[in-house]
């Protein structure tokens, strides 16, 4: 099932893929997935966990010892306790973020939801988001899953990905036109 989802790539793709595919089997892809949500809302929330998963200075055991106290505190199932494990012991907890990403990707795929990548300056709160799904949703019908990124060279506005196509309503992109139609007056 997952080779004809294969829009995944990189190490986070792997590990996504891997996961998809071990979850699938377990019929467990929906506690997966909301597993996913909420440590992906435990490092935003935290600069130290976001520390600990993206430096590579620290050791394994450190990492072991504090993803074992938020798993437990989270309830997350054996099946994300073993992945997680996999990724600190084969030292790539600094793919976790983008394996957690292209699971998402995975799944929206499997459901055959479309997946719009909206990067802002600025975090998206949900009201935002949830207008940003509705105008992708009038224009692109069906569903419509969302996946936020921040970016603050964008100044303001945001860029939307859906599949090849890119939809750029940056500030910066705006600057950047009218920069370049002034130098051809001058």
């Amino acid at each position: 099932m997952v080779a004809e989802l294969s829009i995944v790539s990189g190490v986070g793709g792997r590990y996504a893929n891997a996961l998809f595919e071990l979850a699938e089997a377990d019929k467990a892809l929906d506690t997966i997935a909301g597993e996913l949500d909420r440590l992906t809302a435990l490092i935003a929330e935290s600069p130290e966990l976001r520390r600990l998963v993206r430096s590579p200075l620290f050791g394994r055991k450190l990492q072991q010892a504090a993803l074992a106290a938020i798993e437990e505190k989270a309830g997350f199932s054996a099946l994300l306790r073993r992945f997680l494990g996999v990724m600190v012991r084969n030292r790539r907890l600094g793919a976790l973020e983008d394996a957690m990403r292209q699971f998402r990707l995975l799944l929206a795929r499997q459901r055959g939801e479309t997946v719009a990548r909206v990067v802002s300056a600025v975090a998206l709160d949900p009201k935002q988001v949830e207008a940003v799904r509705a105008a992708l949703r009038g224009v692109l019908g069906g569903v419509v899953t969302i996946d936020p990124a921040v970016d603050p060279s964008l100044i303001g506005g945001l860029m939307v990905r859906v599949g090849s196509k890119l939809y750029d309503a940056s500030l910066r992109t705006k600057l950047e036109n009218i920069e370049i139609a002034m130098k051809g007056t001058a």
